[in-house]
């Protein structure tokens, strides 16, 4: 399985064939859905929280007592029936949505998103990214050449366009594409399901030793 480097100015440069254990797998729908969702959840950090009946403010006196009133019988003004009193079965930010993630599923499950992104012609790469100095200016001119590829003309678009995965890093690179909002910057050592199916484009660079990176996850 072939497929085409570019450089940085949107021009071809090489070839170089895709390992089809990685780039070949087939999609496995239950088990992509069982680590992004886990991956989200590990994410949340629940900040909604609702006081009980135990946590509110108030006195504990009885607010009349249990007989003789003829109106209803209460014990406590911390009542969630009573206006200012707790809250019954509300959201507690000591609640975890954390789930554990073994190691191979994770893997298996990006290959799996990398290779339907592959078939999909969502992944491009990149022989080498460049740039002397820290320029936001730099960094556009490189995404106006790529989106003059056949196929990535959405590299000009606003909203989650691509995910650069560089092969290390780069601090004028970073720099240069932190500016912009649809867009992230991460290495390929990190790379996971979660971070490339948010983006429509995957960006790689230096794919020689990108994908030794990636193919040394299998054990």
């Amino acid at each position: 399985m072939n497929t085409v480097i570019y450089n940085q100015k949107g021009e071809q440069v090489g070839k170089i064939e895709l390992p089809p254990k990685v780039f070949n797998v087939k999609w496995n729908d239950a088990l992509v859905h069982q680590v992004v969702t886990s991956m989200t959840g590990n994410l949340r950090n629940p900040t909604a929280h609702a006081k009980t009946r135990g946590e509110v403010s108030g006195t504990g006196k009885k607010p009349w007592k249990q007989k003789g009133t003829g109106r209803a019988r209460h014990g406590s003004r911390r009542s969630p029936l009573w206006v200012g009193g707790g809250v019954a079965h509300g959201p507690r930010n000591e609640r975890d949505f954390s789930r554990k993630i073994n190691k191979k599923m994770k893997t298996k499950a990006l290959f799996a998103v990398l290779s339907r992104k592959n078939a999909e012609h969502e992944i491009l790469f990149i022989d080498n990214l460049s740039l002397p100095e820290a320029k936001t200016k730099e960094a556009k001119n490189i995404l106006t050449s790529l989106s003059k590829i056949n196929g990535y003309e959405r590299l000009n678009n606003r909203k989650n366009v691509a995910y650069l995965a560089l092969e290390g890093r780069s601090a004028p690179v970073e720099k240069s594409f932190k500016n912009f909002s649809n867009l992230e910057v991460g290495e390929v050592k990190n790379l996971n399901p979660l971070n490339v199916l948010q983006y429509k484009y995957l960006i790689i660079e230096n794919p020689e030793k990108s994908i030794a990176l990636l193919s040394s996850r299998i054990s």
